[in-house]
């Protein structure tokens, strides 16, 4: 009985202790970085390879960090898994994800043209992050900006279009940017942009596909320059819906190809994406550079 009564009080100290141990605080994670790639995405397979190649960019300029891919468009992530079984992560999911996995430091860094309302749906979830302290928050997490986000990006992008787009422009030949516009008080970038394309040359016209300036504003300017062949280009990071459609689309008589043929302009369509320009993804590391380092 002796015995057993000196030998309570250690079997509480080593209760009391294992206790301690299992409820104490967890060790601090060692640091380690990711870079979040988010893209509005796109259904169209064959043009989905522009945003590969932003990703790929991203490896290539930081191959010793973790590089992930999110779409912002929840019909397109549906339609995706739904047709071809392939699974991409909403920003929401894919910093979750990478919580969970034990990263410490993400860099979000969107493939939007404008700061419009993706980039603001974005930010929320970022901020959102942020705000969580603990063991499920990050120790650093933040935004980077989208392709034209002042002056200078406006400058050059239309810098980086002249340099691929000047053999298709002269006395009669034009280049028509399409956008897509947006409700969003940054839409007012485009008007930013159009201005930056006139400095460089009278022959590059922009228009929108939901906003200003429409296509009725860019067809007057057009028709006053006195161009009449006309090559169309996307400005969008991939060629897609818009652009094979409400663009391209031969057999729509509402299409912009189509429109612009009726007003008796000789028009032919470039299918290529902005994220498919070396010009333009250097622009992109850029941004994302600046948010890395």
């Amino acid at each position: 009985m002796k015995k057993l009564l000196t030998l309570l009080p250690l079997a509480a100290l080593i209760a009391f202790n294992g206790i301690a141990f299992a409820h104490g605080p967890e060790r601090k994670p060692e640091s380690r970085r990711a870079i979040l790639v988010v893209s509005f995405g796109t259904s169209l397979s064959e043009a989905r390879h522009a945003i590969d190649a932003l990703v790929e960019e991203a490896r290539r300029a930081f191959p010793g960090e973790e590089v992930r891919l999110a779409y912002t468009s929840n019909i397109i992530r549906r339609k995706i898994a739904e047709e071809e079984g392939l699974s991409i992560p909403s920003p929401l999911e894919a910093l979750a994800k990478l919580q969970d996995e034990g990263f410490t430091h993400v860099y979000v860094q969107p493939t939007h043209i404008i700061p419009g309302e993706e980039l603001d749906d974005i930010d929320r979830v970022v901020t959102a992050f942020a705000s969580i302290k603990g063991k499920y928050g990050f120790e650093k997490i933040v935004l980077g900006q989208p392709l034209l986000a002042g002056d200078d990006d406006c400058a050059d992008l239309a810098a980086a279009l002249y340099r691929t787009y000047r053999d298709r422009i002269g006395d009669d030949r034009a280049v028509v940017f399409m956008g897509h516009g947006s409700p969003h008080a940054a839409n007012a970038f485009y008007s930013q942009m159009q201005l930056a394309l006139e400095k460089i040359s009278d022959r590059f016209f922009l228009g929108t596909v939901e906003a200003f300036p429409s296509f009725d504003d860019m067809a007057d300017r057009l028709r006053k320059s006195g161009a009449r062949r006309v090559t169309l280009v996307p400005l969008m990071i991939v060629a897609g819906d818009h652009a094979r459609n409400d663009m391209a689309d031969a057999d729509d008589p509402q299409s912009w190809l189509s429109l612009l043929k009726e007003k008796g302009f000789r028009v032919q369509a470039v299918l290529d994406g902005l994220g498919e320009n070396d010009e333009v993804r250097a622009l992109f590391l850029r941004h994302l550079k600046a948010l890395v380092n």
